[in-house]
């Protein structure tokens, strides 16, 4: 976006300052990074860690690692692990509204990291796709200046319809919303247009390359991303270790180059990026600056392992 002067300006006018809320998913991750390929029906060496996750969860602390003083958290989680995951979240710098389920488990997500860094997950959405519209309060806006919603909300009935209610309620105050689609895989079986029409009226779109094109039905992540701005006011994709890519109005108007990173386990990168991205977006940084500043937070988040920043980890014992 271009002020009259020339200058860019906030995608988020008007909304510096003020808190980020984050609606998503808080989790129990075990993560196992095993340097050999996986041997089918025996043993594979590898080192595993139990560790605190969730794409909404990851993204919130970053934001909060990444200067941002005021970040909220609406989740749900198991009533047994609600403890433990809010005095992680709290010590993160992050305020954590957690709803004890006392019929699910917190969510649990196996992340198997190969030699390459690479992540494949298995996810048991336990209590977190068990958030419903009876756990949103309006309320929960004051003094937000920025709404986030993590697309694992829109896999389950319930929690698609609070994410409809919050967005919703978010426009009629005026505050912009942005959404990470989170998931390619869930995506596909949920189908694109059901997505889509639930975001509609985001203000931000934050997809990587593979989520990108499966809502376009592009090849060419620029393309896609392209095509994703005429539906959104703001586009930013993801390339991994090729950067990223800010789209506007149907063009993609800037091409944000890579943060060179010695890889250990790419699990949570994407949080890492929507967390720094956000940040300095509500710090009154134009859609470039804050998807460089998106592009080093997931940078640092590769060299260490787990989703959240370092020192905010609470490995389990």
């Amino acid at each position: 976006m271009k002020a009259a002067a020339g200058r860019e300006e906030t995608a988020w006018p008007g909304a510096a300052g003020g808190a980020l809320l984050v609606v998503g998913d808080v989790a129990t991750d075990v993560v196992a990074r095993h340097t050999e390929p996986l041997t089918y029906g025996t043993d594979t060496a590898a080192e595993i860690r139990t560790l605190p996750g969730g794409a909404g969860a990851n993204a919130a602390c970053w934001a909060a690692y990444s200067g941002c003083a005021d970040v909220r958290l609406l989740g749900r989680v198991g009533a047994g692990g609600a403890e433990w995951h809010g005095t992680l979240l709290r010590d993160s710098g992050v305020r954590p509204t957690l709803i004890p389920d006392e019929e699910a488990p917190t969510a649990t997500i196996v992340a198997l990291v190969d030699a390459k860094a690479e992540r494949t997950f298995l996810t048991d959405s336990g209590a977190a796709l068990r958030l419903c519209p009876a756990d949103w309060s309006a309320g929960l806006l004051d003094g937000v200046a920025g709404l986030h919603l993590s697309g694992y909300l829109f896999f389950s009935e319930p929690s698609r319809e609070l994410a409809r209610l919050a967005l919703a309620d978010a426009l009629e105050r005026g505050v912009p919303v942005s959404v990470d689609p989170a998931s390619a895989g869930f995506i596909a079986t949920l189908g694109v247009d059901r997505f889509l029409a639930t975001a509609a009226g985001a203000a931000v779109l934050l997809p990587n390359a593979d989520e990108a094109r499966l809502l376009t039905g592009l090849s060419d992540p620029a393309d896609a991303a392209a095509e994703l701005s005429r539906r959104v006011p703001l586009a930013v994709v993801t390339l991994g270790a090729g950067g990223a890519l800010v789209a506007e109005s149907g063009a993609v108007t800037a091409r944000v180059a890579p943060v060179p990173a010695t890889a250990v386990d790419s699990t949570g990168a994407g949080d890492a990026f929507t967390g720094a991205f956000l940040a300095a977006l509500l710090s009154g940084a134009s859609p470039v600056a804050a998807a460089s500043a998106g592009c080093r937070a997931g940078a640092h988040a590769v060299t260490v392992c787990g989703g959240r920043p370092p020192g905010s980890t609470g490995t389990r014992p």
